[in-house]
């Protein structure tokens, strides 16, 4: 059985940083784009940033450049969201992702199309 698991969110002020982990079992998703998604309350859910399978290429959310950086470890079958300089509309549910077969880490944030969902870490920013 697939299972995604996220760990890392909680409270912090505005400036502050987190690190998210996802944590995948069930199977290996080394050839697989991997994304973070996340999702405020009374919002849509909305894409943050992706890699592709190898780790080499990387697309964000323009909201998140410059603060947000993702990797992965195919060894550790995990993959990692380094947020810094949050800021207040940060706030949310952020959730791991895995992209649908060959898709590209640019086209798993334009399409948000995703095989498997984990059940999501909140983040939450104070001002």
């Amino acid at each position: 059985q697939v299972r995604l698991e996220e760990s890392g969110g909680g409270l912090v002020q505005a400036g502050g940083s987190l690190r998210l982990s996802c944590a995948a079992s069930g199977r290996t998703f080394s050839n697989r784009a991997m994304g973070w998604f996340r999702q405020a309350p009374g919002k849509e859910r909305e894409f943050v940033a992706a890699i592709n399978w190898s780790g080499g290429d990387t697309y964000y959310a323009d909201s998140v450049k410059g603060r947000f950086t993702i990797s992965r470890d195919n060894a550790k079958n995990t993959v990692l969201l380094q947020m810094i300089s949050l800021k207040t509309e940060d706030t949310g549910v952020y959730y791991c992702a895995v992209g649908v077969f060959l898709s590209t880490a640019q086209t798993m944030g334009v399409t948000g199309r995703s095989d498997y969902w984990g059940q999501g870490t909140q983040v939450t920013v104070s001002s």
